[in-house]
Order: structure tokens, then C-alpha cells, then sequence
């Protein structure tokens, strides 16, 4: 069985997700607003495979102009930081840090740091940072805690709205997914004329278990990997976590992302996510336009709502995040490469020889 990995994404190799077209980068930053900075550290030799992907809303000032959010929790084993304040106000107020599960400490100091210094805030006295995190210990020595402050503002500082890399980069360097070397993952679609025109994507970071499936053919169970293959008690490991975000320019209320959200899960679900026992499966959803952003000190007459995308309306972009959530997970796999633990063990990426044959003796894959 080939061990090669390619650099290329699965959409130029002829595996299409969905049927929605994709955004000109195909990734998160499609939306307008969202920008995206990394920071990789890689160093085999003292088992150093993590980092920081930061995800900004907007290149203004975050906690002066708010931008409505929701959050669904899959399967509460993690460690989200900021969780509460926007479950409880449906707003953003500070840039998204994406890190390992031992790093939350130092992305929530940077967070602050980086909200206090913008011009505007010199009165600001609580800042609600958002952090997710996914463990990468079993590639990583987490334990040794590389993260510092400095790591996310230098992720922040590089952020920009251009092509985003994937697989082994930023929060995704260390991670395993379906038992593959995974890592950071994202997509992008944009809805028809008919169905408003509106932009939606999705970044994951993923580190998580299950039945890999791809374009329906059950890959894990081909290539020898999935829950109880071998032993019963395999089924009760912890094996990662999952943190996804959905990036949207349609005018939606914090209730309707929070339903946003939720498709992502969808996503997950096509891709063989099982959402384990040991498992933070999150997912978080805002818009970027500028129309519904909560201004943090709103003069009295401006406190009329603006128009949101209305109920009926929400089908569109509830299969937008579902497609945008499953490519880009695959695209993460897709675009890992094979790492080593200080000890020497090999993490393998996904053998994508190997899945290309699968799909085409399945007939999905086009020519």
C-alpha cells in the first residue's frame, strides 16, 4: 500500500463535494473581511509539530465593531475558551485562536494583549477572548507547552485575505485525523444570484476519529483504519477533537449562525466523524457584514435592527457550510504530510495513491 502524499488538492485531482460552485481561492477567505495568519513550529528533534492559526472577522477594530456569532457544541470534550460570552451576547469581540489543548493560556494572554493595544480601546477593562483548541499529543510533545504569547501575535500580525495553507501548518501541525496525519483544512462556496449571491466558508482544524469516507466510499475500512477494527476497547480512546468555523457575508442574527453551525457537524458527519466520548467537536459561525456588526458604544439612535436573512431563506447557505465543512476536511488530509514524534514514530499522511484508486474503481471521481 503507497505511503505518497500529493500537494494537491482533491477538487484539481477530480473529487468534487456538493454541488454549490466554490469561492476564487476556495477557502474561508473568500468571504470579504475574513483574513487568516499562521504560525508553524516544526523541529523533530524536540518533537516540537504545533502552532497558531488565527481567524480575524474583519481587519478593524474586532471589539469596537462586534460581529454576531453562534456556537454549537457537538461533544463538550475541549477546552474553548470565550465560550459562555457568546453562547449568552451572540457576539465576537476579539479574533479566533486556533492551538493545541495545553496552549489556551498563553492564546487567551496574546488575545488580550492584542485587543488592548488597538487604538480605541484605551478604556477597555474585560476582553472575551475566543480560543479553540484540539489536542496534538500524539505527534507533538505537548507536554513541553512551545506555544508563547508571541507565537499567536505573530499569527495575527501575518493574517491577510489571500490563499490559505493547509495540512501541516499553524494549529493544524500536529494533528491526526481518522488515524492519518491531518492538520489545518479549508473551502469555500458561493450561493447563486437566486439564493442571495452570499459568500460562505469554512476552516477546520482537524484532529478527530471515525469511518474516513470520502466521496461515500468507506476509504477507512480499505485502508485498515476505523473504531473496533481490531479490539473493542479501541472504541472508548480519545482521539482528538474537531474545531470548525464558518465565515459568512449574509446578514445573519446570532440565532441563525448558532443554526449555521450546526450544519458544519453535517459536514463532519459525511466525511465519517463519529463525534467520540473523548472528542471536542465545536463549531462557530459569524457574519462579516457590516450591516449587523454590534458597535460597543451604540449611539441611541441607532438602535433599530437591520434586515437579516429571514428563515426561509437559510436552506442556501445551511448546504454551503455543509459542503464547505467536508471538503475542507478532506482537503486538510489531502495536503498532510508524513511526521515523526521525538521518539522516531511515524505519523503517516493519507496514502492518496491509494484513495484515488478506491474512487475511481467506485466511479465518482471525475476524469
Amino acid at each position: 500500500m503507497s505511503n505518497t502524499s500529493s500537494a494537491r488538492r482533491p477538487r484539481s485531482l477530480g473529487i468534487t463535494f456538493g454541488v454549490l460552485p466554490v469561492g476564487e481561492k476556495n477557502a474561508i477567505t473568500d468571504v470579504p473581511g475574513v483574513l487568516v495568519g499562521q504560525t508553524t513550529l516544526h523541529d523533530d528533534a524536540l518533537g516540537m509539530h504545533t502552532g497558531v492559526t488565527a481567524i480575524l472577522p474583519h481587519g478593524g477594530n474586532v471589539f469596537q465593531d462586534k460581529v454576531p456569532a453562534g456556537i454549537f457544541l457537538g461533544n463538550g470534550f475541549g477546552k474553548m475558551a470565550g465560550y459562555p460570552q457568546v453562547k449568552e451576547l451572540g457576539n465576537l469581540e476579539t479574533p479566533i485562536a486556533l492551538t493545541n489543548t495545553l496552549s489556551v493560556g498563553p492564546a487567551i494572554e496574546a488575545l488580550v494583549d492584542w485587543t488592548l493595544s488597538r487604538p480605541g480601546n484605551e478604556s477597555v477593562k474585560s476582553v472575551n477572548a475566543l480560543v479553540g483548541e484540539t489536542n496534538d499529543g500524539k505527534v507533538n510533545d505537548i507536554r513541553a507547552r512551545f506555544i508563547r504569547p508571541e507565537h499567536v501575535l505573530e499569527a495575527l500580525e501575518k493574517a491577510d485575505d489571500g490563499p490559505v495553507e493547509e495540512g501541516c501548518v499553524g494549529a493544524g501541525s500536529g494533528t491526526v485525523a481518522f488515524g492519518f496525519k491531518a492538520g489545518i483544512g479549508t473551502a469555500s462556496r458561493v450561493l447563486p444570484k437566486t439564493l442571495g449571491g452570499w459568500r460562505v466558508g469554512a476552516l477546520v482544524q482537524a484532529n478527530f476519529g471515525g469511518l474516513l469516507t470520502v466521496k461515500g466510499v468507506e476509504v477507512g475500512v480499505r485502508l485498515g483504519g476505523w473504531p473496533c477494527q481490531k479490539e473493542m476497547e479501541a472504541c472508548e480512546s480519545a482521539d482528538g477533537s474537531i474545531m470548525m468555523i464558518i465565515a459568512t457575508d449574509a446578514p445573519l442574527d446570532a440565532r441563525n449562525l448558532e443554526r449555521l453551525a450546526k450544519r458544519a457537524f453535517m459536514g463532519m458527519t459525511k466525511t465519517g466523524g463519529v463525534a467520540s466520548n473523548g472528542s471536542g467537536d465545536f463549531a462557530l459561525a459569524f457574519s462579516t457584514n457590516p450591516t449587523v456588526r454590534v458597535k460597543h458604544a451604540l449611539p441611541a439612535q441607532t438602535l433599530e435592527g437591520a434586515p437579516t436573512v429571514r428563515n426561509d431563506d437559510m436552506t442556501g447557505l445551511f448546504m454551503a457550510a455543509i459542503e464547505s465543512t467536508e471538503e475542507a476536511i478532506i482537503n486538510a488530509l489531502f495536503a498532510a504530510h508524513d511526521v515523526a514524534d521525538k521518539e522516531g514514530r511515524v505519523v503517516r499522511a493519507l496514502p492518496v495513491d491509494d484513495v484515488l484508486a478506491m474512487l475511481d474503481r467506485a466511479g465518482v471521481r471525475r476524469a
